[in-house]
């Protein structure tokens, strides 16, 4: 594994047990800002370098045809997109994951469920 692919894959680790750690105090049920509140302390404890609704802008034909955010951008390498969903999760949140990750160029995102008595991730490269 390439020392780049590394440092993403333990970076994403550190995301997901931060993720486990605010879904295990909190529990299900909340809505994605509180969520979002307990995570940007989480990070900020941590040191870790993010923004919080990080806006991109979407290209097509080298054209600006809008803006999206993402949940967070984490040292600049993974976006993380947060859902508080019961069920199953819809596959509309991990194609918009991927368009994220396209339209970024950013290569890892991380679609985090609380919805559920389980913190559900998925990890998403590009």
């Amino acid at each position: 594994m390439a020392e780049s692919n590394l440092v993403k894959d333990t970076l994403t680790h550190k995301i997901i047990g931060y993720c486990y750690e605010v879904h295990k105090e909190l529990g299900s049920g909340f809505l994605e800002k509180i969520y979002a509140r307990a995570l940007i302390l989480q990070f900020s404890k941590e040191n870790l370098k993010f923004e919080y609704e990080k806006e991109f802008t979407v290209l097509f034909q080298g054209q600006s045809v809008g803006k999206f955010r993402c949940d967070f951008l984490v040292e600049n390498k993974i976006i993380v997109e947060l859902k508080s969903v019961t069920g199953i999760m819809p596959k509309l949140f991990q194609s918009q994951v991927i368009s994220y990750l396209k339209a970024s160029k950013v290569k890892t995102g991380l679609l985090i469920n609380f919805g559920n008595t389980s913190c559900e991730v998925k990890r998403f490269s590009v």
